[in-house]
């Protein structure tokens, strides 16, 4: 499938980039985008307060110290503040909100089932990964897992494979810890950068990058298709969810919604001028098929050049 790349933000994107180059004007976008959300979450009965509430209240030090590498250096991409937490994801109020903040934004995916918004999108992505990848992968590393929601998913659907999760912020791992704790699980969790992660070469048969791409430099994510190109072995497959750039959803945003988002999205331009068949096709992969599978998503596949 070819793709119209576009090789620089839109108007209205180059006009909000204005707007938060102010920084008062930034803190305030952020503000609002985060009420924004947690208002939706509530309001359609997810427990946003509630459930991080009973997080905060456990004592993570032994979880934390699990899955923590104090080698790990932070690249200055990760340092800065995104999804409207000034620290990024080197903290525990991030960690604690990730998965409800999932269910909130992909709520309105689906109208008529909205609490059933994030399911249906990982679905939507697995079932299109079943499809096109032939054989039955036995181990699998997700990069950039987060806390663990897109890992646990993809256990579901290949429980007999060994699972790998990799994410460079200790406290989204210590809290994938504690729910593998919850669900009786096995999996390694690494804590490392997703385009260096340290683990051998030609190990795996899936690398999945679900919903990372559009938080990186284009740098990073053309680094991180070098690294899942190292770990894959002879046939591997390769499978990416992330927005589309293409989606009608985007260019069709109301000038105040899209100010709030991109006041969460610092890389969201690099994102969506990135040509990433490309890249893709630079690191060492086959073509890739590219596939929508929402309104607001495409799954991208594409195997190890043989």
């Amino acid at each position: 499938m070819t793709t119209t790349v576009n090789t620089t933000p839109q108007l209205a994107s180059r006009l909000v980039n204005g707007f938060l180059a102010i920084k008062p004007l930034a803190n305030l976008a952020k503000q609002q985008a985060r009420k924004m959300i947690i208002k939706r979450a509530e309001k359609i009965g997810v427990p946003w307060t509630k459930q991080v509430n009973e997080l905060r209240s456990l004592n993570w030090e032994s979880y934390l110290s699990q899955v923590q590498n104090p080698q790990v250096t932070y690249p200055d991409y990760y340092l800065r503040p995104f999804h409207a937490y000034d620290q990024g994801n080197l903290q525990w109020k991030a960690a604690f909100e990730q998965e409800v903040a999932a269910y909130a934004v992909h709520a309105n995916l689906y109208p008529e089932d909205k609490l059933q918004g994030d399911a249906k999108l990982r679905q939507s992505y697995h079932e299109l990964v079943q499809k096109q990848v032939k054989t039955e992968p036995q181990d699998i590393v997700d990069l950039g897992c987060g806390v663990g929601m897109s890992t646990f998913a993809l256990q579901q659907i290949y429980p007999q494979a060994n699972m790998t999760g990799v994410d460079l912020s200790p406290y989204f791992l210590a809290v994938a810890e504690y729910k593998s704790k919850q669900h009786h699980t096995e999996i390694n969790w690494k804590h490392a950068a997703a385009e260096a992660t340290g683990l051998p070469d030609a190990s795996y048969d899936l690398v999945s990058v679900f919903l990372v791409f559009h938080e990186l430099p284009q740098t990073v994510a053309k680094a991180i298709l070098r690294e899942a190109r190292r770990l894959l072995r002879p046939g591997g497959y390769l499978t990416l969810m992330d927005m589309n750039p293409q989606s009608q959803v985007y260019a069709t945003m109301p000038a105040y919604v899209f100010t709030l988002f991109k006041s969460t999205e610092p890389y969201f331009d690099e994102y969506i001028t990135l040509d990433i068949e490309q890249a893709i096709a630079q690191a060492g992969f086959q073509p890739p098929m590219i596939m929508p599978n929402s309104p607001r998503h495409r799954t991208i596949i594409t195997q190890v050049e043989t």
